[in-house]
This record gives C-alpha cells, sequence and structure tokens, in this order.
C-alpha cells in the first residue's frame, strides 16, 4: 500500500493542469516508478463509440504507461461541461460522494506512487457536499498548484494558498508550477509574475514550464520529490 501522492490543482480552468500533471507523470514513470493516477470526476466528457470519454484521464493515464484500466482512473464521466455535480444533475444522475472517496483504493494498492488530478480548483464544487479540497484534505497528499502565466495569476495564485493552508485542517503546498500555455502573448505580466507569486505566497516557485514542453527538468522532479510527503527513500 503505497504512502506517497501528489494532488495536482490550479488556481483557473485551461491553464494547463491536465498537462503539467501528465508531464510529471511520465518523468516519474520514465524513472521506474509504478505510478497511479486518480481523477475522482470529471465532466464535458466526449461520447466515443457510445461510452463517455475524460481526455484528462486518458492524457493521465497514457503518461502513466497505462496502467490497471481507463475506468479506473476516472470512475465518474458525465457529458455537460458543467461543475460535476450539475453535469451529473444534468443527467438526472447524482455524483457518489463515496465513490469519489474510495475509487482511489485499487491506485493504492497496486502504485508506489499516485499522481491525483483535482476537477477544478480547490474551493470548486465536487459534489452538493464536497468541495475538491476536502478530497485533497482526506487523501492527505501534499498539493502541486498550477498557475497559468497571465495578467491576474498573482491574485488567483494568493487566493489557492490562502484556501490551501486554512481551510478546515489545512493542506501540505509541494510548490507551485507556472505554466505558459500560449506560445506567443504580448501579456507584459508573464516576465514579473513568477518572482511576485513567490514574493506574496512565500512558497517557491518550483518549475516554469514553457509552451508546450514535453519533459520535465530532472532537477524539478527531484526538488518536488525531496518535499516532506513525497520522499520515496
Amino acid at each position: 500500500m503505497t504512502s506517497h501522492g501528489l494532488f495536482v490543482t490550479g488556481t483557473d480552468t485551461e491553464i494547463g493542469k491536465t498537462y503539467v500533471a501528465s508531464v510529471l507523470v511520465a518523468e516519474l514513470a520514465s524513472r521506474g516508478i509504478d505510478v497511479g493516477v486518480y481523477k475522482p470526476a470529471a465532466s464535458g466528457c466526449s461520447s466515443v463509440d457510445g461510452q463517455l470519454l475524460s481526455d484528462d484521464a486518458k492524457s493521465l493515464w497514457n503518461a502513466a504507461g497505462n496502467p490497471i484500466t481507463l475506468d479506473t482512473v476516472c470512475p465518474q464521466l458525465f457529458k455537460a461541461p458543467l461543475a460535476p455535480h450539475i453535469a451529473a444533475r444534468a443527467e438526472g444522475k447524482q455524483i457518489d460522494k463515496q465513490l469519489l472517496r474510495t475509487g482511489i483504493q485499487p491506485w493504492i494498492t497496486e502504485s508506489e506512487f499516485i499522481v491525483v488530478e483535482g476537477a477544478g480548483g480547490l474551493m470548486s464544487p465536487i459534489s452538493d457536499s464536497d468541495y475538491v479540497a476536502d478530497l485533497a484534505i482526506e487523501f492527505g497528499f501534499p498539493i502541486l498548484i498550477v498557475v497559468g502565466n497571465k495578467l491576474g495569476c498573482i491574485n488567483h495564485t494568493v487566493q489557492t494558498v490562502l484556501a490551501a493552508t486554512h481551510y478546515r485542517s489545512g493542506l501540505s503546498v509541494a510548490g507551485i508550477v507556472v505554466n505558459n500555455s500560449q506560445q506567443h502573448d504580448t501579456d507584459e505580466s508573464l516576465n514579473s509574475n513568477l518572482a511576485e507569486i513567490q514574493r506574496c505566497t512565500g512558497i517557491d516557485v518550483i518549475c516554469h514550464v514553457s509552451h508546450q514542453q514535453n519533459q520535465l527538468d530532472a532537477e524539478f522532479v527531484d526538488r518536488l520529490l525531496s518535499q516532506p510527503g513525497l520522499s520515496m527513500q
């Protein structure tokens, strides 16, 4: 049974959370680590041959080398591009709160290290009575905050850090990754955001991911895995 893992969250939607998580998973797998990948619920799924498919779940699964089954990565899938519990309601269904929590068990049994990707940000609702942060706290893994490098991201990052450290019992923040999701951008804040995020939060920006970077620096992964609660030594 593994006790090692990381919960990847984002400061906003469409900022490359899945992309960063998948690149990280691929790097861990390349080191010979049996990586488990789990996404408690996904909405905005596409229909393929009559079955719903989460592109996020497939990306994580492929990066890990296709362990167990794709269905195990994300056991609750919904079509509407809404918060999962609202998307479920639109289909006449209801989020299974217990499954949100127990769906991770196959990965705990089979993996050395688990990367969990949340749905939306920490304070995004994922059921009628749960925020994503509730699952992160109950899983007990440190969190990695993915930030989209754009104007306004300092505010979003500070709010995420405050939520992480003050909600319920609080969460351990392993670090921040700043992701340049656009190749060409005239946003003048891009060059100053990293330093300001670190200054305002007091948390290390341990990686800056350039547009479509398909591999993480080994030094970044080493720094991440050396954080309290993540070391596999």
